[in-house]
């Protein structure tokens, strides 16, 4: 299964290198997380407050290569001149102590959220496995306490077992590691992370060489 892809042209620019297969598995993983969490928000009616955005204000994401690769592709196809920008280093929120790509003044804050990282898609919904392999759940520290508290059963800041999630939610929420155990088999030759500053840069000049090369520009 895949989403409908806004990396349309880039892909058909990449058609036959590796790098077309490393982004199609991507999206599908993406695809996945997506499908995931629209079941298990449908079924708990626990999400996120709307226009939140703490989770991100002071976090920089640190991304496997395939994730930055999509990012980058999505980038050159969607914000052209930011990916420009940001390839030379330059990104459109150097101020922030987090994520450069986080937005104060709207309301949705992630200005690349067609791009965004694994963590980012997982913040507000995500499971966890125990060193026992079962799954735990804790709602994100930001999470409004009073929220919590009106939920029935109330709720708190703690971790919460899978039976217990079982038991309040009637689902299991998507676990991240599960995913991240995907997303590493995509590209097993890479598997370091580096903060995004780092790799990103790098990541939009590779695309985009590899895109001019393939088109014999």
């Amino acid at each position: 299964m895949e989403i409908d892809s806004d990396i349309s042209d880039i892909l058909t620019k990449l058609s036959g290198t590796r790098e077309e297969e490393i982004l199609r598995a991507m999206m599908t993983l993406y695809a996945q997380i997506a499908q995931k969490q629209a079941v298990w928000y449908e079924k708990s009616g626990f999400t996120c407050p709307r226009g939140c955005g703490e989770c991100c204000r002071n976090f920089e994401p640190d991304l496997l290569e395939c994730e930055a690769d999509y990012m980058a592709a999505w980038l050159l196809e969607n914000k052209a001149d930011v990916a420009e920008k940001v390839s030379d280093g330059e990104f459109p929120f150097p101020e922030n102590k987090g994520c450069p790509f986080w937005n104060e003044n709207d309301d949705n804050h992630c200005s690349i959220y067609g791009g965004r990282a694994f963590v980012c898609r997982f913040f507000g919904a995500y499971g966890a496995k125990s060193k026992t392999g079962e799954l735990i759940f804790k709602p994100c520290k930001f999470y409004p306490a009073e929220i919590l508290s009106s939920h029935k059963p109330p709720l708190s800041h703690r971790q919460y077992s899978e039976g217990e999630v079982r038991k309040i939610f009637g689902i299991l929420p998507p676990i991240s590691t599960d995913t991240m155990e995907k997303a590493i088999s995509i590209n097993p030759d890479n598997i370091e992370t580096k903060m995004l500053r780092e790799i990103l840069p790098k990541s939009i000049q590779r695309i985009r060489w590899i895109c001019s090369m393939a088109s014999g520009n």
